[in-house]
């Protein structure tokens, strides 16, 4: 099948062939024909499968064929609701590039910066506003926005939105909403509170089901190292003494876990950033470019901060960490091999993770391929859970008199709180 096939109008036909795409994916072949019949739909695809695509192509196609004949200020018709700023960008890069041979204008709006810029862009006039739940409420609330237009709505991403805790705003903003749209909803994965919130925004949907999460692209070569947990940092640095690794996307289970490996990959002047929950907008915005633009080599990511990272021609993912839950590994390395691109995927794996190792395994159904030739291997054993128990005493009794002593330091001696000197 060919984007031709679909009965796709020229200008995006031609803002398509502009990305040097071809053939539509598997998402993209089942949902776009539905979509432009105006049929309610549940999507269920994994990260990589080109959903974005999915549906913006088809909501460009169907405003562009009412407003082209529109004159005057734009009108909201299609609203995109997603979880982080991260993906609310990479949204809307992707529907001005499907559109720009056309007359639809877009918007994205997102909290952790000052909405002055945004709300200039909306007065301006939109068709399509891609956004995150809390700037959306905020600007409603100050009669900026109106959703008594919109003709399509789609929630993005709705597993990790009721993961990010959304849900109470989304059932704010649903009753915002004309009865009379089409709505779409795509999720990577269906548990039974997915499934309630979707019948409560669907009217009789089309079911598109395509990779489901326990499988992972046959375009992705996984590899496995054992080590141990101190030895994590020096075989990393091993791993990218390989030249061809050029651009690397690192996981890393916590946010100080990601800059600990960030401020260790400096020390041995390997170029690399962070992006997680406790930067500012602007930090994660200026590495996330920087990686983009090969200035920067490896770029460390939580899930969450990770999930709206769309690169083409990323080949490399490394699970710094290997993740408690089977399914988020699935998409950690689905970041990589995209769209049918090649891709590799690294995990390294201390002693305390060899049993999410055989959970992955199962669900993906298939064993990871063992790097066993490299100088950090696992010597140690997991630990009993006494030993777990006495390690965690351990790390609170540590933490409490970090912070005693943080106190301490702050209370005298010409410093303020936090101790910052004043």
């Amino acid at each position: 099948m060919r984007f031709e096939d679909l009965k796709l109008i020229d200008p995006l036909l031609k803002a398509i062939k502009d990305r040097k795409y071809t053939e539509p994916t598997a998402i993209q072949g089942k949902a776009i024909p539905v979509i432009l019949q105006r049929r309610d739909v549940m999507g269920v695809a994994q990260t990589g499968t080109g959903k974005t695509a999915a549906f913006s192509i088809p909501i460009i196609q169907l405003i562009h064929q009412i407003e082209s004949k529109t004159k005057g200020k734009p009108t909201m018709r299609a609203l995109i609701l997603t979880p982080t700023r991260e993906l609310a960008i990479q949204i809307e890069e992707n529907i001005e590039a499907y559109s720009k041979y056309t007359v639809v204008k877009q918007a994205v709006i997102f909290g952790g910066v000052k909405q002055y810029s945004q709300v200039q862009a909306l007065r301006k006039g939109v068709h399509v506003l891609v956004a995150t739940p809390g700037r959306l409420l905020d600007l409603i609330s100050q009669g900026i926005i109106s959703l008594k237009t919109i003709k399509v709505f789609i929630l993005d991403e709705a597993d990790r939105m009721l993961d990010m805790g959304f849900i109470n705003d989304i059932k704010k903003i649903l009753p915002m909403l004309p009865k009379e749209r089409q709505s779409l909803f795509f999720s990577a994965t269906m548990p039974s509170n997915i499934v309630k919130l979707s019948r409560d925004i669907l009217k009789n949907p089309e079911k598109i089901e395509v990779s489901p999460v326990s499988s992972t692209a046959e375009t992705i070569q996984q590899y496995l190292y054992y080590t141990n947990r101190t030895t994590k940092k020096g075989l990393l640095t091993h791993i990218l003494k390989d030249e061809e690794i050029d651009q690397v996307l690192v996981f890393s289970r916590t946010k100080r876990g990601a800059d600990r490996i960030v401020k260790d990959l400096k020390r041995k002047r390997i170029e690399s950033a962070a992006i997680h929950g406790d930067k500012a907008q602007n930090q994660r915005q200026k590495a996330l470019k920087k990686f983009k633009a090969g200035e920067i080599r490896v770029l460390v990511a939580t899930d969450i901060a990770a999930r709206g990272i769309d690169i083409d021609k990323l080949r490399y993912v490394i699970n710094y960490d290997v993740p408690n839950v089977a399914e988020t590994y699935v998409h950690r390395i689905g970041r990589s091999g995209r769209a049918g691109e090649e891709g590799i995927a690294i995990a390294l794996c201390e002693p305390e993770e060899n049993e999410f190792v055989r959970d992955i395994e199962k669900l993906i159904k298939q064993k990871i391929q063992v790097i066993k030739d490299h100088p950090y291997p696992q010597t140690e054993k997991p630990m009993t859970e006494k030993e777990k128990k006495e390690w965690n005493k351990e790390k609170q009794r540590r933490k409490q008199e970090f912070f005693a002593n943080r106190k301490k330091n702050s209370s005298g001696g010409g410093y303020g709180r936090g101790g910052r000197r004043r």
